[in-house]
């Protein structure tokens, strides 16, 4: 009996329904470690880019000497690139004005207006792929239990069948079938329980990372603001 009853057993004597559900969890599982890892990499890598970043930016700095190490020590950063699409803008309409006619300088309403719609639309952009996949994590979490609690349901459904076609109720008899469907729902929360935890705090740590490139977005926006003033 204790043989029958261990995990292994159970999972080699379940039906094909019970095996496709347990089969499809276990993808689901490793797609979301597969995630989960990649995701606190990426998080950590753009706190530790963020805060080196804006150090070097308040530190007094040049604009020109930080947007061109920006390739090189900070690629695919979301806090520098948010800069580097707002002060190129900056560059361009500086450039413009210069071989315009009628002067050479930004006029503060226009200079500032583009320069908030790039910063905006990079802040979207890094957004966008820093939540990326959150919703695979999210969407496991929540179905998982449902599609284990389906593979136990037609688990029990067959395991009773077998019952009533062998007029057998002895608790050596009903044990097997029964502990065979449970493996389902086990498997259902270990799928899930670690995506729902790693969504709840990945959604945390970039709402964090959001409300700080929004403030440095504003922050940058203030003194463009000034430099287009006294051009």
């Amino acid at each position: 009996m204790a043989e029958q009853l261990s995990v292994w057993a159970l999972i080699l004597g379940a039906g094909i329904v019970v095996k496709g559900v347990l089969i499809l969890l276990l993808l689901l599982s490793i797609a979301s470690w597969g995630i989960i890892f990649n995701k606190a990499r990426i998080y950590r890598k753009t706190r530790q880019d963020a805060a080196t970043f804006s150090d070097a930016f308040w530190s007094g700095s040049d604009m020109d000497t930080i947007l061109a190490s920006i390739p090189n020590r900070y690629p695919n950063s979301p806090l520098p690139n948010i800069f580097q699409a707002g002060y190129r803008e900056y560059i361009r309409q500086r450039g413009d004005a210069k071989q315009e006619a009628t002067g050479n300088k930004i006029t503060a309403g226009h200079g500032l207006e583009g320069i908030r719609r790039s910063l905006d639309a990079a802040l979207s952009r890094e957004m966008e792929r820093l939540s990326r996949h959150l919703a695979f994590l999210a969407t496991v979490g929540s179905t998982s239990p449902f599609i284990g609690l389906f593979g136990t349901v037609w688990g029990i459904l067959t395991a009773f069948q077998g019952i009533a076609a062998s007029q057998n109720t002895s608790l050596t008899a009903v044990a097997p079938g029964i502990a065979e469907a449970l493996v389902a729902t086990a498997f259902g929360l270990v799928a899930a329980i670690p995506a729902v935890v790693a969504y709840n705090k990945f959604t945390s740590d970039l709402k964090r990372q959001a409300a700080g490139m929004e403030q440095f977005a504003s922050e940058f926006l203030n003194i463009m603001s000034r430099h287009i003033r006294r051009g």
